[in-house]
């Protein structure tokens, strides 16, 4: 038992007095993660707030984005011509999931409108395949100016390795979420957006056009989904089973909150540092792989004691 004990909590806290080092990077790439699926989870919780729909399809949409631009640009279009036209994309693709699905099922049972983006995630996936191929592609990662090459900081009596393009992705991420903050704060569209995810009759009755609010939504969801997976491509490639990662914004949705803009910021950096910590200095007890469930572990624990989340808001029904 007390072998145990020890190395549960003695041994791995010595670990990380011994190298402060190695926690610091273990940590700023947890940061790294952790912004990333911040974003992912953003654009779920744009989409619910606005018009009570989980987007299963977010993932795809990711994907999607990644996928057009890079096909593009395979086509001979320049990469910032190709940057624009994905965006335009992202547009048509919003402006036809409202008229399309939106508009047909309104005031339908949420788990009509659920399925309607698993639909919504299959005609993705089919399309994205018969335009650009089923192969994995690489991300042009250098026509659009995004860095290379690691930056070597000498602290902590040890050397942090920082990769250009990690910090780069993460200047994007948090810009986006601050800008999205304040364009949705200090606008009069965030306004209506605000006043559309608190009562649709009532956004109504003083003139705010749901139709225009969900397109606007539903292509700033478009947006972040193009940035993110620009970065998660750039580390990677750019494939369909990139959508799997979106499925790590579920855990960060349940410590945020389902429609809190800084919960998904909190809760992606809470997954995104506490996995790496967990893999590296818990992973050689359990045999590895803690990085692939721990998010979830932490999401259940959230479930049965705060299951609104930390910013969530807590529903009291009377009956």
């Amino acid at each position: 038992m007390m072998h145990l004990l020890y190395a549960l909590f003695v041994d791995p806290f010595a670990q990380m007095v011994s190298a402060p080092d190695l926690l610091a990077q273990t940590v700023w790439e947890g940061f790294v993660g952790g912004v990333l699926y911040s974003l992912i989870a953003l654009g779920f919780v744009l989409i619910y707030k606005a018009s009570g729909v989980f987007n299963f399809a977010q993932g795809i949409m990711m994907v999607f984005a990644a996928l057009t631009l890079v096909g593009l640009h395979e086509k001979g279009v320049p990469a910032w011509i190709a940057l624009a036209l994905t965006i335009g994309v992202m547009y048509g693709l919003a402006f036809g999931v409202e008229r399309l699905v939106l508009r047909p099922l309104v005031n339908q049972p949420d788990i009509i409108l659920l399925m309607a983006t698993f639909g919504l995630t299959y005609f993705l996936v089919g399309l994205g395949e018969l335009v650009f191929g089923g192969n994995p592609k690489e991300m042009i990662t250098s026509e659009l100016w995004l860095p290379s090459g690691a930056i070597d900081l000498h602290i902590l009596g040890g050397v942090l390795t920082l990769q250009k393009l990690d910090i780069a992705a993460s200047g994007i991420a948090l810009v986006m979420v601050a800008g999205l903050a304040m364009f949705f704060q200090w606008t009069r569209i965030g306004r209506a957006l605000r006043a559309v995810a608190d009562d649709h009759q009532a956004a109504l009755s003083v003139g705010i056009s749901l139709n225009q609010i969900w397109v606007i939504v539903w292509f700033a969801a478009g947006i972040v989904a193009l940035a993110t997976g620009i970065m998660w491509s750039a580390r990677s490639d750019v494939s369909f089973a990139l959508q799997v990662i979106a499925l790590k914004a579920l855990p960060v949705l349940i410590l945020g909150g389902l429609t809190s803009v800084p919960g998904a910021i909190v809760g992606g950096l809470i997954i995104g540092i506490g996995e790496k910590v967990g893999e590296f200095y818990w992973g050689p007890l359990a045999g590895g792989g803690i990085e692939r469930w721990l998010a979830y572990a932490i999401a259940l624990a959230f479930l049965l004691f705060r299951p609104q989340g930390l910013f969530g808001e807590r529903i009291i029904e009377r009956i």
